[in-house]
């Protein structure tokens, strides 16, 4: 490696020593695609003669063999690794690379420029702490350059610079420049990001990036590099508020109990007090552990981003997904909060759907309950959305099932982010910065009554629970709910028939048939099963709900045993041939849309408890009867305590 620092060879030692003391910075490289970002970081490393001799080599070779610069080093291979990139001359994938020069350290992400690829950009930028924005001189400024301005500003990157690149395309003309730059800090100012700066380069060129250019003495202001070099970026995780996500609990033997993590921002010191959230407990910080080596080392004070244990001095209790944090100053505790949020998945977002949401070490049930807009990226503009797709970027508020530790993501990146993860495929769907809590949600807290759901089924004699019957239309589920009832009815048993077509005419009858409201009525659905449950019946439901993770979602509403899925198998083609509705019919010739199996999708059961043929011969007594068998091979769930004559 041909380095610029003489003390590499002089004295490797004191390199070393003035090494370890340099500043990191981590930056972000963004923009349209084919605006020259990957070429720009190529140029970099390059000219800060970071790049070892077999590299150089490679290079070359390279160049000769997939380069798009004829004679000249393809500067964009050095970043783009993948096969496809190079085959498209395209970024596809975040590419990382690590570069110095004699004042600083620094960690660039070289990011996608495709809309397609803007969930690679987020996750880019989740970590810089600034950017470089590239605007090629002949196109100005496009709607990707004013998507990943606004997701800059999002994520709380307050320093940019606005590279405009192929400068000696347009003749190194300073109108071009001007006028762009104009537009930039426009956009900028709307967006609230206080720190700009704007360069004219050209990063094949090397003009502008590490020396001043002879083509362009018209700009007074620093290179490219000099930026790098000087802007001053503040440590929000080190002046935030402690926040330490309890990672595992460390119990080596039975003297040790130690909460294990990485201290996210701030600073904590033995003696201090501190408390355990959610439960707000209050305890004093005994001690810190570290690892030296293969030994564990105690410490006074601990910094953001040190792995460590915590002792306290007090029992209390605290597990995988609380946080320790310095009693004076704690985080936000709710279950309701408003943020803005990227979909990164080329399924839609509809209000009302069932995700995990993961914070931290925190992961909880959690769903969007209302879309209060979307951001337009050519105008910046907010519109009314009843979904989100593939990058929209959104204002929605979130509703999770237990309370959440977090700080509003302006005041601690650290504990203000997360993402959005598919209940089923474990896909991350999403990701979103957390504004602030809605506080009507912590005044309605659950009211508590005597006689509950235990009291209740004892009174019937029975263990109450819900049985969801799913399938296509006509595959049957009502015929056999209806003579299942009157078996259970017979033997005494109290219970209720939800039927999807019932409700429809009540409480749903404001619902039509799209995706966002057929989640809503199996929400609705689901919510009703449960009170009725509560109120010790055994519950019977007959709902297409044509959705895996809608299902899901309903039994999530349930302990372990109390919902049964019963799916009722029946091929679409006896299905149609029954048609006993005719809606088969009026399906085909367009009459009826978004009708399930025709023009929109069933989704069947993976894992469902109970499979039930549903197919030619239907015969609803036979299927009611190993529904029942079914019950009656469940010990767990004898009806009248101890009697398996009676399911429950």
């Amino acid at each position: 490696m041909a380095h610029q620092d003489p003390l590499i060879h002089q004295d490797i030692d004191a390199y070393i020593r003035q090494h370890q003391n340099k500043s990191l910075l981590r930056f972000i490289t963004c923009g349209s695609v084919d605006d020259g970002k990957s070429t720009l970081i190529g140029r970099l490393l390059y000219d800060s003669k970071m790049l070892f001799e077999d590299q150089l080599q490679a290079l070359e070779a390279d160049s000769r063999k997939v380069g798009t610069q004829g004679d000249g080093l393809d500067f964009a291979l050095l970043v783009d690794g993948l096969a496809a990139e190079r085959e498209q001359g395209i970024t596809i994938d975040v590419a990382y690379r690590y570069f110095s020069t004699a004042t600083r350290q620094f960690i660039v992400a070289d990011t996608p420029g495709h809309e397609q690829y803007t969930r690679n950009m987020v996750t880019g930028a989740s970590t810089a702490d600034a950017a470089i924005v590239l605007v090629d001189a002949r196109k100005g400024l496009l709607t990707q350059t004013r998507r990943h301005t606004y997701l800059l500003s999002l994520m709380g990157i307050r320093h940019v610079v606005l590279a405009v690149n192929k400068m000696d395309l347009v003749g190194h003309d300073p109108a071009v420049f001007d006028a762009i730059a104009r537009d930039y800090a426009s956009l900028a100012g709307r967006l609230g990001i206080p720190d700009i700066a704007a360069i004219p380069v050209s990063g094949l060129r090397g003009d502008n990036i590490l020396d001043r250019s002879a083509h362009m003495p018209w700009y007074a202001g620093p290179t490219l590099m000099a930026w790098l070099e000087a802007v001053k970026v503040e440590q929000h995780a080190l002046v935030a508020p402690a926040r330490f996500p309890v990672q595992w609990v460390n119990r080596p033997h039975q003297d040790f109990r130690g909460y294990a993590g990485t201290l996210a921002s701030g600073t904590l010191q033995v003696g201090e007090r501190v408390r355990v959230q959610p439960s707000g407990r209050e305890t004093t910080l005994a001690a810190i552990h570290t690892h030296n080596g293969a030994q564990a080392s105690a410490i006074e004070r601990a910094i953001a981003g040190q792995a460590v244990t915590l002792l306290l001095a007090d029992e209390v209790d605290a597990a995988r997904g609380d946080m320790i944090v310095p009693a004076q100053s704690p985080a936000c505790v709710a279950n309701q909060f408003l943020a803005h949020l990227v979909w990164m998945n080329d399924e839609p977002l509809f209000p009302g759907r069932h995700y995990l949401l993961q914070c931290g070490t925190q992961s909880v049930p959690a769903t969007v309950t209302r879309i209060k807009h979307e951001v337009n990226m050519d105008s910046l503009d907010e519109r009314a959305a009843d979904k989100l797709t593939l990058n929209a970027v959104a204002q929605v508020n979130m509703s999770i099932e237990r309370p959440l530790v977090f700080d509003p993501y302006l005041q601690n990146r650290q504990a203000g982010a997360f993402i959005m993860v598919d209940r089923l495929s474990f896909q991350t769907v999403g990701a979103g910065m957390i504004t602030h809590e809605l506080r009507r949600a912590t005044n309605i807290q659950p009211q508590h009554f005597v006689i509950g759901k235990a009291e209740r089924a004892a009174m019937n004699g029975q263990t109450p629970r819900v049985l969801w019957f799913t399938g296509l239309s006509g595959s049957g589920k009502s015929t056999i709910a209806n003579q299942l009832e009157k078996t259970l009815f017979a033997r005494g048993l109290r219970t209720y028939v939800l039927d999807g077509d019932n409700m429809r005419h009540g409480l749903n009858k404001d619902l039509g048939f799209t995706e966002q409201d057929r989640i809503e009525n199996i929400r609705r659905a689901a919510e009703v099963a449960k009170l009725m449950m509560d109120a010790g019946l055994i519950v019977i439901t007959t709902f297409i709900s044509p959705f895996r993770a809608d299902r899901e979602a309903a039994r999530a509403l349930f302990k372990p045993g109390e919902f049964l899925e019963v799916f009722i198998d029946t091929p679409l083609a006896v299905c149609e041939d029954r048609d006993p509705k005719g809606l088969y019919r009026k399906a085909r010739t367009g009459q009826v849309r978004n009708f399930t199996g025709i023009d929109s999708p069933y989704e069947p059961p993976l894992n469902a408890e109970l499979v039930i043929d549903g197919s030619e011969g239907l015969d609803a007594s036979a299927c009611a009867q190993r529904i029942l068998d079914h019950l009656l091979d469940r010990p767990q769930d004898g009806a009248r305590g101890t009697s398996k004559e009676e399911p429950a």
